[in-house]
This record gives C-alpha cells, sequence and structure tokens, in this order.
C-alpha cells in the first residue's frame, strides 16, 4: 500500500511542480496581468513549487526506506497544503470566489506540520536499529 501511496505523492507532487511552471510564466505574459501579478499570486506559486519538492521528497523516502505512519502523514498533509492554501488564493484571484477564503492559513499549518512529520520519519528511521535488506516489515508493516 505505501508504495502506491508513494506513487500517488510522486504524481501529484510532479504535477503540482509543472503547474507552478505553467502558472508563473502565464503570469509573466498574460496581458490581464501587466500591471502586476497579486503579491498573494506570487507567495501562492512559489510555495506550490517548494512544497511539490516536498512531495516528491516524501514520496522518495517512502519508495527508498519503506513505510512509516510519519512519513505517509507528511505526503497527506503537503496534498491538502496544496489544496488548502494555493487552490484557494487561485481561486480568489482568477475568479473572485471567496467562499472558502478562511481556510487559507490552514494550508500554511498543514505544510508545517508536514515538515514535522517529515523530520519526525526520519528521527525515527535514525533511532531504528539497521534492517538488512532482506528483512521485511513487522506485521503492521510500519516502522514507528
Amino acid at each position: 500500500m505505501h508504495n502506491r501511496l508513494a506513487a500517488l505523492f510522486f504524481l501529484i507532487g510532479a504535477l503540482a511542480a509543472g503547474l507552478a511552471v505553467v502558472l508563473s510564466a502565464w503570469l509573466a505574459h498574460a496581458p490581464q496581468w501587466a500591471g502586476g501579478v497579486p503579491p498573494m499570486v506570487q507567495t501562492a506559486v512559489q510555495q506550490q513549487g517548494f512544497h511539490a519538492l516536498g512531495l516528491l521528497a516524501v514520496a522518495l523516502v517512502l519508495w527508498c526506506r519503506g513505510p512509516s505512519r510519519w512519513w505517509l502523514a507528511a505526503g497527506v498533509l503537503m496534498v491538502a497544503g496544496l489544496l488548502l492554501f494555493c487552490v484557494n488564493i487561485y481561486a480568489r484571484a482568477f475568479w473572485q470566489w471567496d467562499a472558502l477564503r478562511a481556510l487559507v492559513p490552514w494550508g500554511g499549518t498543514s505544510w508545517i506540520l508536514a515538515w514535522l512529520c517529515l523530520a519526525l520519519g526520519a528521527l525515527v528511521a535514525f533511532r531504528a536499529p539497521a534492517r538488512s535488506q532482506h528483512q521485511q516489515p513487522g506485521p503492521a508493516g510500519a516502522r514507528d
């Protein structure tokens, strides 16, 4: 199951990173933004690109190191942050849709928690005794 989630996190991370590049290029050349791109949109694009890379890191660590509740939580929280923060800001800027504006700070909070979960997963993995490549994880399938 962790391999499927790792693949999903990798897919979402790669698509989010590519979309950040597309949005950045479009915002630089679209006539409606000739007067300047709103700072909140610039922030959303930058944060999207940065956290897309974070999601790729989560996917890679899951593939390379195996399952961890902390790393799975980090991936889910990275995706939640992308949706709650970036999508909300884009909806406000591009379509004047402001209904879920109050959720934007929860997107940032999700990212903060995601980075903490990623770090805790690394700490747990660092403190765990080394396993040979031939040993399988315990019955729960998670190392923590």
